[in-house]
């Protein structure tokens, strides 16, 4: 239980590999995490809401209010809430809007309200990976102090073989966890 006491958002884009989220989230919270998801409506076509819920044991948000009661989700209490925040998979769209400033999601609003450390695992194909966009994108994210988690290589979801894989997510918990423990010491 490495992560007992710890609040964190988990964002979830559109993206292949949004299935691995749900082994990512139970990681978390196997670790002692309180997890909340956060989730795009693209990510939604990949992964549902109510097995991410089932997961991490709360509510999954994903629109900026209830549709049947007109609820308010409050992507600033959100990002007050969290101790960190992860975004895997990041799909380079929604990277290239969290460089920018393009609060068009629920996901991105809370990113842009986020007082924690965040940390991004992109995923996507070689071409786009490698994409001067992209890369400038994953710099200028670099730059506000974000985190990223290198994504792997080998085979991708097009069949191509390369650089672009989310990093599997026991690797990723094992990255959530080294920072915590780093912060401790320092």
């Amino acid at each position: 239980m490495q992560l007992q006491g710890k609040n964190i958002i988990v964002g979830i884009t559109g993206s292949i590999a949004a299935y691995k989220a749900a082994t990512l989230v139970r990681g978390l919270v196997k670790e002692g995490a309180e997890v909340v998801v956060v989730m795009t409506p693209s990510a939604k076509e990949f992964i549902t809401p109510v097995t991410m819920s089932t997961l991490s044991g709360k509510p999954v948000v994903s629109e900026f209010f209830d549709s049947k009661d007109g609820k308010w989700h409050s992507h600033v209490s959100l990002g007050m809430w969290a101790d960190l925040m992860l975004i895997a998979p990041a799909s380079a769209s929604t990277m290239g809007k969290m460089a920018n400033g393009i609060a068009d999601t629920h996901l991105v609003t809370t990113y842009m309200s986020a007082k924690c450390p965040v940390m991004v695992a992109p995923a996507m194909d070689l071409d786009m990976y490698r994409h001067p966009a992209n890369e400038r994108n994953m710099r200028t994210l670099e730059s506000y102090g974000n985190i990223l988690i290198e994504p792997a290589s080998g085979e991708l979801a097009s069949g191509l073989i390369g650089k672009g894989r989310m990093e599997e997510p026991e690797v990723i918990v094992s990255h959530v966890i080294d920072y915590f423990k780093k912060k401790e010491v320092s």
